[in-house]
């Protein structure tokens, strides 16, 4: 029964924090417009649309490898919120380098843009730690046994019931 538990816990971290990463992604790529104030205000059913849409999008392509790094980190206890956010940014980082392409013949990634990296990364390292806060700190837990239960302490010898 705590397996299941577990299981509906890491579920939500895993939302959670594709929620986070998700706004993060799109708060940087539109942090140009963000910052002009000649735009005027962003209207937020278009907001809503955008980050509904980069939550898809962050929580479609991290499936895999998050599952990979949650698997490891509840197998071997891992608790610690450095590791899961380097977890996290490996995710970022493989998610972005999922999407450029990869030239066989030369063994290197063709196109790569460094600031669509490091907000990748930097969006994975903020998912990882919202997972740790909400799932992350209690990991394996579910593996250990509850302890027997006691039996009672043994009646005296004087009591009324033996007799």
């Amino acid at each position: 029964m705590t397996l299941i538990g577990r299981l509906f816990v890491i579920f939500f971290a895993f939302l959670a924090a594709c929620l986070v990463a998700g706004a993060v992604v799109v708060g940087a790529i539109m942090f140009p417009e963000f910052s002009d104030l000649g735009a005027g205000p962003v209207d937020p059913g278009v907001l809503n649309i955008v980050l509904g849409f980069g939550f898809i999008f962050v929580s479609g392509f991290a499936l895999v490898p998050a599952m990979i790094v949650v698997l490891i980190t509840e197998a071997f206890y891992v608790r610690s919120a450095l590791a899961y956010a380097v977890g996290g940014g490996l995710v970022g980082l493989a998610c972005y380098l999922g999407l450029v392409p990869f030239d066989p013949d030369q063994l290197q990634f063709q196109g790569v843009v460094r600031r669509h990296l490091e907000i990748m990364t930097g969006a994975g390292i903020l998912a990882g730690l919202v997972y740790w806060v909400i799932a992350g700190r209690n990991a394996g837990v579910w593996r250990v046994p509850s302890p027997p239960p006691r039996r009672p302490p043994p009646m005296p010898s004087q009591s009324p019931s033996q007799r």
